[in-house]
């Protein structure tokens, strides 16, 4: 089973690179934004609480999320492996990741970090802003609050996997085929 996680911060490309990794690879993506909005678009009392969350860049709480992720990887017990999109933000939440995966014997084989700078990750989110209708996308100041909230909370998250020997670097600014070129260069390793 391949388990990565593909991580970087808001406007990075990870949404992108991940549809091209499930054609190429048969993975499922596990992006918890995704998980998150349908919450929302659902109307629940989870999603209705993440949107004032997620509305002002706040991270929703670990215990949730993670337990939406148990669930998602009970229902798909038979995948080839999963793209975790979004998550973990935080050295608690790989924690606990490693942790439930350890459980389910199914262990992150790579992290992936697509590295963008600052000033390229708030042209992009404005961009996105304008088709995707995401408040999130659309202000500048809750964009570089999240941008901020990535670099100070998430951007650790790398050295929790580097020591496991399980960290890898991408230059996410390019083609999205040459991105995903040097993607399928690391996975091929494994």
């Amino acid at each position: 089973m391949l388990n990565l996680v593909l991580f970087g911060p808001p406007g990075a490309g990870k949404g992108t690179q991940s549809q091209k990794l499930i054609e190429k690879y048969g993975l499922i993506h596990l992006s918890t934004g995704d998980l998150l909005r349908s919450e929302i678009t659902q109307g629940t009392e989870l999603g209705l609480e993440a949107k004032k969350l997620m509305d002002h860049g706040i991270l929703v709480p670990d215990e949730v999320v993670i337990g939406m992720i148990s669930h998602k990887l009970d229902a798909n017990r038979d995948a080839k492996g999963f793209i975790f999109d979004g998550f973990p933000r935080t050295v608690a939440q790989a924690e606990a990741l490693d942790k439930l995966l350890e459980s389910k014997n199914a262990p992150i084989s790579v992290m992936i970090a697509l590295e963008v700078n600052d000033d390229e990750l708030e042209k992009r989110l404005l961009l996105r802003g304008k088709d995707s209708g995401r408040p999130d996308d659309a202000n500048p100041e809750v964009i570089r609050k999240r941008i901020k909230e990535y670099n100070d909370k998430t951007a650790p998250v790398a050295g929790f996997y580097k020591n496991q020997n399980k960290f890898k670097s991408i230059n996410g600014i390019g083609s999205v085929g040459e991105i995903f070129d040097g993607i399928s260069n690391v996975i091929g390793s494994y």
